[in-house]
């Protein structure tokens, strides 16, 4: 029998204790809050929010074996209220348990609502697992009943160290000769995914002839995986690296790309949602006020989808992409606040200068809280020089518009108000 007709690697090798969970230290390490919960049996309803593959399944299998409670597990592709309810009846019995649910973002907001009682009551422990912004897809009075842990994307070293656990420790890998020459491919193709790693690495192993030591090369793996592409990877590598295609087609100004990935995305059972948000994140980041329309567009389209459904929504998430792709483009907003941020992280906690400081009371009008303000809509053009940044930041300047006509207004404006002190 090959490998492949038996339970996949990445399942063989799902670790059981904390002490064998590779990754996520900041919160599972030694002595990282999260652990201390665990190993105290004081463990909250939470939702874990990372990429796939990178431990959320397994984290949740574990914190239900150390907390010693029944585990039940629910997806909310398939998974509906009648399930929901039928699991919490069944932790009503046994006193309480761990209930996991996976891409709890996909919960519909009265399947949301069904878990609410049973979370307040203590009768579930809520383990959701999600790789879109809880902030986003979960209805707030869950959110705020749950702590919230973000997983981080596993590096290079999390993902050798399981390689070779695998190579050693594998019912059926560690009876083979295997040589792990090279490994950069593998990590490559991975993306960060535990699961696709090892699944893709049995693949390479066992086309490789038995009998003699199997050499596994970058070489060995790229062409192994462009002839079996389809055996390890369905959605979790596509489902980022067209995603990014996308983007970065509406950001090069290609409508003809940006609608054929997302064709691709579409076809692939892509959740519309997700499609629309990244679009209304690059209507910001990319264009910005180089038209302050894509911005209006895109979260109208947001909006629209969640009312309209696939697959008409189709039209409008296309109508949208091209619009975004044939716009002017502008990421001036985007290094504002990045250059804006690092300069907060810089100097710390600057003071508000007197003159801006709100004066509701005595005390402060005696403190000279808000003295020489000046109102600017006393003054012609609704303008007059004044001190905005605190005195040790003064002049500096984080937002340069962008070079595009609506910018450039911007710039000839800001220069005639501030041109001895900005340099625009």
């Amino acid at each position: 029998m090959t490998m492949n007709s038996k339970i996949p690697l990445a399942e063989r090798m799902r670790p059981e204790s904390l002490d064998d969970f590779i990754g996520q230290e900041h919160l599972v390490g030694k002595t990282a809050a999260l652990r201390t919960l665990i190993e105290k049996k004081q463990v909250p309803s939470m939702i874990l929010w990372g990429p796939p593959g990178v431990g959320k399944t397994t984290l949740a299998q574990i914190i239900a074996k150390e907390v010693g409670l029944p585990f039940f597990t629910l997806s909310a592709i398939s998974s509906g209220v009648k399930d929901v309810r039928d699991v919490i009846a069944t932790a009503k019995l046994s006193g309480k348990a761990v209930l996991f649910i996976d891409e709890i973002h996909r919960f519909s907001k009265s399947q949301q609502d069904s878990l609410l009682g049973a979370v307040e009551k203590g009768i579930v422990i809520l383990i959701g697992a999600t790789t879109e912004n809880p902030s986003f897809e979960v209805i707030s009075p869950l959110l705020s009943r749950c702590q919230v842990y973000v997983l981080k994307d596993l590096d290079t070293g999390h993902l050798l160290a399981l390689l070779n656990r695998a190579i050693s420790k594998d019912e059926i890998l560690s009876k083979e000769r295997i040589n792990l020459s090279e490994y950069n491919v593998l990590v490559r193709l991975s993306g960060g995914d535990a699961r696709k790693l090892l699944n893709l690495f049995e693949i390479i192993a066992d086309s490789l002839d038995t009998g003699i030591e199997k050499l596994i090369t970058d070489k060995v793996v790229n062409s192994v995986a462009q002839k079996k592409m389809a055996l390890y990877d369905k959605s979790g590598e596509q489902h980022y690296d067209i995603i990014s295609a996308f983007i970065k087609s509406m950001r090069g100004s290609d409508p003809n790309a940006a609608v054929y990935w997302l064709a691709r995305m579409l076809e692939g059972g892509e959740d519309p949602k997700f499609i629309a948000r990244r679009m209304l994140i690059l209507a910001s980041e990319d264009i910005g006020n180089a038209n302050p329309t894509a911005l209006v567009l895109a979260n109208n389209c947001f909006a629209a989808i969640a009312v309209i459904g696939y697959p008409e929504c189709r039209i409008i998430l296309s109508q949208t992409a091209i619009y975004l792709a044939t716009s002017p483009k502008s990421n001036a907003s985007y290094m504002a606040i990045e250059d804006a941020l690092s300069l907060v992280r810089q100097q710390g906690d600057l003071p508000v200068p007197l003159h801006l400081r709100n004066a509701p009371t005595k005390l402060m009008k005696e403190l000279n809280y808000g003295k020489d303000y000046q109102y600017a809509h006393s003054f012609a053009d609704n303008f007059t020089l004044l001190e905005y940044l605190p005195d040790k930041i003064s002049g500096a300047k984080l937002y340069d518009p962008g070079n595009n006509s609506r910018e450039q207004e911007m710039r000839d404006f800001l220069k005639k108000r501030w041109k001895d002190k900005y340099d625009y």
